[in-house]
């Protein structure tokens, strides 16, 4: 079960990523695309005037719909992230109190700290499976490009459910590391 909760939470973060890099390369092209066509209509109507309206012409403008893509993209791509810092323990913690703690009470600590942190994570992919299903009934659609806004939180969802099983296989494991005192989990 290690390997395949290691797996999926690699995979997830890659994928994550890739989406990440789509995200950044469509808002560069939008925003290239946007300035060039204002170029384009101040030259055509100032000191460049063959090639402002030559700029105008070609129709670059930005891209319809980035913002639509973006949210969908971003939000799943944050939940997409979650199960490699969960696996690997990168999530931001603050240890100034207990940096000093003995190893078994602080095991016993990270162990709480995890279950509660996979309780949530388990929730809030439950609801958005619940919102999904709200979107998925109702039609609603996006604005620009008009595609169906559950797209969007299926995409999570999906993420959402790779997160919570490495969370749940993560609390399972520090459970087992604090109750044996032996390393499970790799230490972030």
């Amino acid at each position: 079960m290690h390997e395949v909760v290691k797996w999926l939470s690699r995979m997830s973060a890659v994928i994550g990523g890739v989406v990440l890099l789509v995200l950044i390369l469509l808002t560069t092209l939008s925003i290239i695309g946007r300035e060039l066509s204002k170029l384009g209509h101040s030259m055509a109507d100032g000191w460049m005037v063959s090639l402002g309206e030559w700029l105008v012409a070609t129709g670059v403008d930005e891209i319809n719909g980035t913002y639509e893509l973006t949210e969908a993209g971003v939000a799943f791509a944050i939940f997409a992230f979650f199960p490699v810092c969960q696996f690997y323990s990168n999530h931001a913690t603050v240890d100034v109190f207990t940096s000093a703690m003995p190893r078994r009470p602080l095991g016993w600590l990270r162990a709480f700290w995890e279950v509660v942190l996979a309780a949530v994570i388990v929730f809030i992919a439950l609801r958005l499976y619940e919102g999904m299903l709200r979107y998925l009934g109702n039609g609603e659609t996006t604005l620009f490009l008009q595609f169906p806004v559950w797209w969007a939180y299926a995409a999570s969802v999906g993420a959402a459910t790779i997160a919570s099983l490495t969370a749940v296989y993560c609390a399972w494991a520090r459970l087992v590391e604090a109750a044996t005192d032996r390393q499970i989990l790799p230490e972030g």
